[in-house]
């Protein structure tokens, strides 16, 4: 499975007529679940539509219009622009996913998702036993991504199980056009299933609920509900060889050397004025930048380690999803 380029914590949106059955709902989901309701369709809509905007995608297309054909444009894909979405207070508000009911006087679930189609988000129908031929049909239009017997034993759990599901696959979805560019290059493991399965182990033991690719060096910056953010550098054997012979040309001490060719450390220069690159000011004090790297074995071999990120690489500090969720929580209750 794919990784996504980037994923954080989105609102999951609730929307059914009865209000009691909504506080019921978002009082029993899990509490790291966002969640916004709405008990009537035609305010829904308008907040769909008037939600807060997606980050754009970093890519600048840039050609001659009257002298070259379009096929021989130049692109260009601004990396930064992908872990600075983590800046942005407002990524946590983007709903996600929506929790229609299908039985609501103004309109039904299905013309409900119908009338938002357009948006990007996912749609899951939460219906009674007798409403299940309409869901199936509403399935195979492609109107729903999954439906919900509201009778189901189960059903909270298997609520909390999709909503998870497609919150990924919302993300998997936006990434396609990017990672299909940056896995030609240096970002090969977002296709790697070994590599998706450790930053997803991570993700999970380590409390990691934000994730973006980062430029330099190679990896994957992690942040955690206070905001902690976590660099995931991932080097293969070729990046190890480039990362050995700038070091070598770089007059580094044989200890250094040493340890690079022999793949025994992963160095993350991280000084405010440097570039990520060793230099010469660091050979006594080399092992600080350094860590033991761990092996994945996909379909080629990844070394990888966590190193703290300083916060020199924000212009501004993130908002955490934890300010969110308390900011978020009065209006949870006022619903």
């Amino acid at each position: 499975m794919h990784l996504p380029v980037y994923a954080h914590p989105t609102l999951t949106v609730l929307i059914d007529d009865s209000d009691s059955f909504l506080r019921s709902l978002s009082f029993q989901l899990d509490p790291m679940l966002a969640n916004k309701t709405f008990h009537d369709t035609a305010e829904a809509l308008l907040w769909l539509r008037a939600s807060a905007p997606e980050p754009g995608v970093p890519l600048h297309v840039n050609f001659d219009m009257q002298n070259l054909p379009a096929d021989q444009c130049n692109v260009a894909l601004d990396l930064e622009r992908i872990y600075r979405i983590a800046e942005q207070r407002e990524r946590f508000a983007i709903p996600s996913v929506l929790v229609v009911d299908y039985s609501m006087p103004q309109m039904n679930g299905v013309e409900f998702c119908e009338a938002v189609a357009h948006l990007p988000c996912k749609k899951i129908l939460f219906t009674g036993a007798a409403d299940e031929k309409i869901a199936v049909s509403a399935f195979n239009r492609g109107l729903i991504d999954r439906y919900i017997k509201k009778s189901d034993d189960h059903a909270l759990d298997i609520l909390e199980m999709e909503v998870a599901a497609l919150q990924e696959r919302y993300f998997d979805n936006r990434s396609d056009t990017i990672r299909d560019m940056v896995a030609l290059h240096d970002y090969r493991f977002l296709t790697d299933p070994a590599l998706a399965e450790v930053v997803r182990e991570l993700k999970r033991t380590l409390g990691f609920v934000e994730h973006y690719i980062f430029p330099n060096p190679t990896g994957i910056l992690f942040l955690d509900r206070d905001g902690k953010a976590t660099l995931m550098m991932i080097e293969t054997e070729e990046s190890m060889q480039s990362q050995y012979e700038i070091a070598r040309d770089s007059d580094a001490p044989r200890s250094l050397l040493r340890a690079l060719l022999e793949r025994r450390v992963l160095t993350f220069f991280s000084d405010p004025f440097g570039d990520g690159m060793y230099t010469s000011s660091m050979s006594e004090n080399w092992h600080r930048y350094s860590a033991a790297p761990r092996i994945c074995q996909g379909k080629e071999t990844y070394y990888w380690a966590l190193f703290e990120l300083p916060a020199h690489y924000f212009d501004q500090r993130p908002h955490t999803y934890a300010q969110f969720l308390q900011e978020l929580q009065p209006q949870v209750i006022a619903a």
